[in-house]
């Protein structure tokens, strides 16, 4: 037990330094997108303890979802939207597992759509993980969140497990998992997903979904917290 608790404090340290030296690299007068999960949220509140110490200035924030918008506004981050500025400079945010090619599955927390929205707008997308993350093949580890608006939710579900998965329809208390846009989240194991690319467009061509997990090409790079220090993986040099 004693052990443990002490590798959760290891880890939860190691995160705390990941998050950090991303924020690094954030300059003023920057948009900055604001990632969604555990990690990214050390990101958050790193950028609201610089804001408040003068050690950064001249930034304004895009949320990846309501709670880190709500979290933002509580730490006084300026914030603005894609339709004032729709060019992100760097993005900060968390994966639920990544390949050795930094392609991704996201969307843990239920905010993948949004989170796609603001990669595909960021010059740069800076993801923050610890090593429990890396994976040698997508879906080692983690289910493939896929959102679905509620209208005939049950025949999307029926058409996943038609293409090999094994679907969960995601819970929240008494009732449904519910995004901010409204929608469901189908949680789908796949298993090891040998085509990623295959698999992302199947799932994308049915009507009623509207987004899932897959993120691939769109890590500019990856911070990873390991046991043993801080690892910078950059696409460029990763395994392909």
């Amino acid at each position: 037990m004693i052990g443990e608790r002490r590798v959760k404090t290891d880890i939860g340290r190691l995160k705390q330094q990941a998050a950090e030296k991303a924020v690094e690299y954030i300059q003023p007068g920057m948009v900055v997108g604001l990632g969604y999960g555990s990690t990214a949220l050390l990101a958050v509140r790193r950028i609201g303890h610089l804001l408040r110490t003068g050690e950064l200035r001249d930034i304004v924030g895009v949320p990846c979802a309501r709670k880190v918008e709500e979290e933002a506004h509580r730490l006084s981050i300026p914030l603005t939207t894609l339709e004032e500025h729709p060019i992100i400079d760097l993005t900060i945010d968390g994966a639920d597992e990544v390949s050795p090619t930094l392609d991704m599955i996201k969307g843990g927390g239920g905010a993948m759509l949004h989170e796609r929205i603001v990669a595909q707008a960021s010059r740069r997308e800076v993801i923050v993980v610890d090593e429990r993350k890396l994976v040698p093949m997508l879906g080692t580890r983690a289910s493939v969140p896929v959102e679905v608006i509620p209208f005939g939710w049950k025949s999307q579900m029926a058409y996943l497990e038609s293409i090999g998965a094994r679907t969960t329809l995601r819970p929240d208390g008494d009732g449904p998992f519910r995004t901010d846009e409204g929608n469901f989240v189908l949680d789908c194991e796949f298993g090891q997903i040998a085509d990623p690319a295959a698999l992302a467009a199947q799932i994308k061509a049915r009507g009623g979904i509207v987004e899932h997990g897959i993120f691939l090409g769109l890590a500019t790079e990856v911070i990873v917290a390991r046991a043993t220090g801080i690892e910078h993986l950059h696409r460029q040099t990763a395994r392909r």
